[in-house]
């Protein structure tokens, strides 16, 4: 698969709460991968990560009920 450019990955970032959960599991993956390529621009890589951050910390702070999974 081929990874998007970083400004998509980057703009996913902002509809993980608009979609499901495989998709924004996807565009979790695709933003770790992102961030762990050298070949990225660094500034790219530092707004992926911090977008990233913030909504793992979103996450984080949501109440989980039964069915979910994380």
């Amino acid at each position: 698969m081929n990874t998007p450019s970083p400004r998509t990955v980057y703009h996913n970032l902002r509809l993980l709460e608009q979609v499901n959960a495989a998709t924004s599991a996807l565009y979790r993956q695709l933003a770790q991968e992102v961030i762990a390529d050298p070949n990225v621009d660094l500034v790219w890589r530092q707004a992926i990560a911090n977008r990233l951050h913030q909504a793992n910390h979103q996450l984080g702070q949501k109440t989980v009920s039964k069915g979910d999974s994380y």
